[in-house]
């Protein structure tokens, strides 16, 4: 994920989750920031490129996430902040400040 961090209002930021992943055909985010539904969250594929991109307005926070690839949940490449889930799986994390 790359985050670019733009500011909203005086608690909020806007976060940009970016993913470059050539021939899926779907790709979502979920995490504790939207109760883990992907189906609330998918990201638009770039015109020229194969980078999905999705902007999303979060308090100050950290929150755990996860692409959703095609069905499959992955953690984010470019971010290596991470934590065990109760799960024992890793999740990806971001601090909103």
């Amino acid at each position: 994920m790359s985050t670019t961090k733009k500011s909203q209002s005086a608690s909020e930021k806007s976060i940009d989750f970016i993913l470059t992943m050539p021939n899926v055909s779907k790709v979502m985010v979920a995490g504790t920031f939207n109760n883990w539904n992907f189906k609330e969250t998918p990201l638009k594929k770039g015109a020229k490129d194969n980078t999905w991109r999705r902007s999303v307005t979060l308090k100050p926070g950290r929150y755990e996430y996860k692409f959703v690839v095609d069905g499959r949940w992955i953690t984010d490449p470019k971010n290596n902040n991470r934590s065990t889930s109760t799960m024992g799986t890793e999740n990806s994390v971001i601090e909103v400040r």
